[in-house]
């Protein structure tokens, strides 16, 4: 069975940061882009950072310059650097890996709380 598992979520104050950290674990087969995704309060799940097999990513406008999205193929761990937080960064952070034996599919992780509080 496939778990994405995510960590290091929390409260933080505005200027402040945190690290989230996302492992995969079980059959998962290759894994290819990896990725986060935030969902505030009453507003659909946005894409926040994406990162390829091979190292490229793209981020969303809103945190350009403030995260930074890396990964670990060898431990099938994917991170993301959050500085300069502000309160609208607040939400949660969910997980995402695209892999699978076949044709791909997504993985989701459960997520994981950030509050920033201003």
């Amino acid at each position: 069975q496939v778990q994405l598992v995510e960590s290091g979520g929390g409260l933080v104050q505005a200027g402040g940061s945190l690290r989230l950290s996302c492992a995969a674990s079980g059959s998962i087969g290759k894994i290819n882009t990896m990725g986060w995704y935030r969902q505030a309060p009453g507003k659909q799940r946005d894409l926040v950072a994406t990162i390829t097999s091979g190292g490229s990513t793209n981020y969303a406008d809103s945190v350009k310059g403030r995260f930074t999205i890396s990964r670990d193929n060898a431990k099938r761990t994917v991170y993301l650097q959050m500085n300069s937080l502000k309160h609208e960064d607040t939400g949660v952070y969910c997980c995402l890996a695209m892999g699978g034996w076949g044709p791909e599919r997504p993985y989701w992780g459960q997520g994981t709380q950030v509050t920033v509080s201003s």
